[in-house]
């Protein structure tokens, strides 16, 4: 998460990886390991990487991995259990640039959710991004079908958590994502959808590309 507002008060328990990276963790290195097989070098800038195990597992893989987080706790504990990986205290709308450069590769998954100004958020992101590299974003789904079933279901309370302490406050579907991610300047915007089957997919992870 990379609120400074929301930060404080976001509490990691522990530096593992959670339920959701089944099947967001697999689907990032897929496409991670594609970028740089067209000649990327293996370096990521991790944007909101948490308690930094996602971090961790796409270092594992042979990719220098650098991540930032606001959430002290988070950063803390991922400092203490995975030492090989640079983990730091820094909020999204920081000047990461002017401090860590541009990178090939940029991930920021199931963040944008959770902030007030995606804008700003991508803004960053599209910063970070060396020339004719790829940024991997993911965030959960949203779309008619999967909505009116949440709908008819009586899902909608329990999935729109109101009362859920730093939970979601931004709900993307796939037009609005892509809309947001070409004001920022990406081109190449490509959708996948994945934790089911693609109508009622649990997130999409899209990859998007900094024209050089």
């Amino acid at each position: 998460m990379l609120d400074v507002v929301q930060s404080a008060d976001y509490k990691y328990e522990d530096p593992l990886l959670n339920s959701s990276h089944r099947y967001l963790l697999p689907a990032a290195i897929k496409l991670l390991d594609a970028a740089a097989g067209t000649g990327l070098e293996r370096r990521v800038f991790d944007l909101g990487c948490g308690n930094g195990s996602v971090s961790a597992a796409i270092a594992e893989r042979g990719y220098k991995v650098t991540g930032v987080d606001p959430s002290e706790r988070g950063v803390a504990l991922g400092q203490a259990r995975y030492p090989k990986v640079t983990l730091l205290n820094r909020s999204g709308y920081d000047d990461l640039v002017a401090e860590f450069g541009t990178f090939p590769l940029v991930t920021c998954l199931e963040v944008i959710e959770h902030v007030y100004y995606p804008r700003k958020l991508l803004k960053t992101a599209f910063d970070l991004v060396q020339p004719g590299g790829v940024l991997c974003l993911s965030t959960p789904f949203h779309g008619y079908l999967k909505n009116l079933l949440l709908a008819l279901s009586g899902q909608l309370d329990r999935h729109f958590d109101v009362l859920e302490d730093n939970g979601h406050i931004k709900f993307f579907s796939v037009p609005t994502l892509r809309r947001l991610l070409a004001e920022a300047g990406f081109t190449e915007i490509e959708f996948h959808m994945i934790g089911r089957m693609p109508v009622i997919a649990k997130s999409m992870m899209v990859t998007a590309r900094r024209p050089r």
